[in-house]
């Protein structure tokens, strides 16, 4: 079975030694994915006046969707692959503005998915992070 990782140059590189994205066989599995953009400044994350940061859920579940989207075009794929979606919330207080920003690019035939609350983030900007697996038969 034919295997391809990918890293793309133009996004914010992996924290670790893994790719942004590999397909295998006809599936496409997409590694967690945050609001971090390729100068490492965060979507949704607004600086204050006083040091500290203005936090939006939704402007941040918009980045990470869009964020996998390019990665999945890097494949040939789309968002409208997936088949499935594990998303991780440092807070469950944010699940309804994520819920919001989710529903305007998936509906009840999309993919499955679960959420989770996790404790942190690599970064303390970041609400959200998302992986997903799809699927698109090979050329």
């Amino acid at each position: 079975m034919k295997s391809d990782s990918k890293t793309l140059k133009d996004r914010a590189l992996p924290l670790g030694n893994y790719p942004h994205v590999k397909r295998v066989g006809s599936f496409i599995y997409v590694s967690g994915t945050s609001s971090r953009k390729s100068d490492n400044s965060h979507d949704g994350a607004e600086l204050q006046q006083d040091g500290s940061y203005a936090l939006d859920i939704r402007k941040q579940t918009k980045a990470v969707i869009e964020n996998i989207g390019v990665l999945l075009e890097s494949m040939g794929a789309g968002l409208d692959n997936i088949i499935d979606i594990t998303t991780f919330l440092v807070d469950m207080k944010d699940f309804k503005g994520y819920n919001e920003v989710y529903g305007t690019y998936f509906d009840h035939t999309g993919p499955t998915r679960t959420t989770v609350a996790v404790k942190e983030l690599p970064h303390p900007n970041l609400l959200i992070e998302i992986k997903a697996i799809a699927y698109k038969v090979e050329n």
